[in-house]
C-alpha cells in the first residue's frame, strides 16, 4: 500500500459511510488513511473544540514519552488503543534510537487492525492484533503479543487517547491496575486523557458538545481532571513533573501557550520494584 497516494488508501474504505475515531485522528494528523465520512465527521468537531491541537499536542507528548524510555533502556512497548500506526507512530519513534525495540500495537476495531497490519507488513519487530482494552486477558494472553513481547523484562504500556472512552462504570482504574500486574517490575505506564478541567465557561460547553457528537456518530467520551488521574496512578513511581497538560510534559521547545493547548493531560509512571 503507497502511503504516498491517498486514494489507494481512501479505496479501502469505500464501503465505510461512518466515520472511525481512528481514522478521524490520522486526518488530524494529516495522514492519509481516512475517508470521507471521517474528513467530515472531523471539520464538524474541529468547529466546535480544537480537536486537531489536542490530537498533534496528545501525538507529540507519545513522542516524548517514547524517547524518554527508550533512552532508560525500555526495549519493548504495547500500545493498546493505538489506531493506525501511520504519522509519528512508536515503533517508529523508537527505532530512531534503537532499531531492536519491539511494538505490539492493540485496537478493538478490525478494520483498522487489517489496515495496520498491511501497513506493518514485512516489519519484524512490530505486529498489530485486535483486542478490547477492557478485557486485559485476551490482550495479555494473545498468541502474538507473547510471541514479540517478554514478560519477564520491562515493558513501556501505552494508554495515549483511549481512557477517556471508559466510563466510571467500566471501572478504568481496575483495567490499569489488571495490566500493570501483568508487567514485570520497572515496567512504565504512559496515560493521555481529555480534560475541561480550568477550562473557559464557554470551552467547557463546547466539550459537552463534542462529546455529544461522539455519543452520536462514534465512540462517546468523558472528561477527567488531573485528580482522577493521580488516584488511578496511586502506588506507582511517577515521573516529573507529575501529571499535568501534555505540553507541559518535559519539552523540548518552548511551551505552547492558550486554552486550545489547555485540554489533554497526561503522564508517565513507573511500577515500582527493581
Amino acid at each position: 500500500m503507497d502511503l504516498d497516494d491517498p486514494l489507494s488508501v481512501e479505496s479501502t474504505f469505500t464501503d465505510e459511510q461512518v466515520p472511525n475515531i481512528a481514522r478521524v485522528y490520522d486526518w488530524y494528523l494529516g495522514g492519509t488513511c481516512n475517508n470521507a465520512a471521517d474528513r467530515e465527521f472531523g471539520e464538524k468537531v474541529a468547529s466546535t473544540i480544537p480537536s486537531r491541537t489536542m490530537v498533534r499536542d496528545n501525538r507529540a507528548f507519545l513522542r516524548r514519552v517514547v524517547e524518554h524510555l527508550v533512552k532508560r533502556g525500555i526495549r519493548q512497548f504495547l500500545d493498546i488503543g493505538s489506531g493506525i500506526p501511520t504519522v509519528g507512530n512508536v515503533h517508529e519513534i523508537a527505532a530512531a534510537l534503537d532499531e531492536g525495540v519491539r511494538v505490539v500495537y492493540v485496537d478493538h476495531d478490525p478494520v483498522v487492525v487489517e489496515l495496520s497490519k498491511k501497513l506493518l507488513d514485512g516489519n519484524t519487530s512490530a505486529v498489530a492484533v485486535q483486542g478490547d482494552l477492557l478485557t486485559p486477558a485476551t490482550i495479555l494472553e494473545h498468541p502474538e503479543v507473547r510471541e514479540l513481547l517478554d514478560f519477564d523484562q520491562p515493558i513501556g504500556l501505552l494508554l495515549f487517547a483511549i481512557l477517556h472512552f471508559v466510563h466510571d462504570e467500566e471501572q478504568p482504574e481496575a483495567v490499569i491496575s489488571a495490566y500493570c500486574s501483568a508487567l514485570s517490575p520497572g515496567s512504565y505506564v504512559a496515560i493521555s486523557h481529555t480534560t475541561d478541567e480550568g477550562a473557559a465557561d464557554d470551552m467547557q460547553g463546547r466539550m459537552d458538545s463534542a462529546t455529544g457528537m461522539y455519543q452520536d456518530r462514534t465512540s462517546p467520551f468523558i472528561n477527567r481532571d488531573r485528580a482522577t488521574l493521580r488516584r488511578w496512578l496511586d502506588g506507582f513511581d511517577v515521573v516529573p513533573p507529575g501529571v499535568t497538560q501534555v505540553v507541559e510534559w518535559n519539552p523540548d521547545g518552548e511551551v505552547p501557550t492558550g486554552p486550545d493547548h489547555r485540554l489533554v493531560i497526561g503522564a508517565l509512571a513507573r511500577i515500582p520494584g527493581e
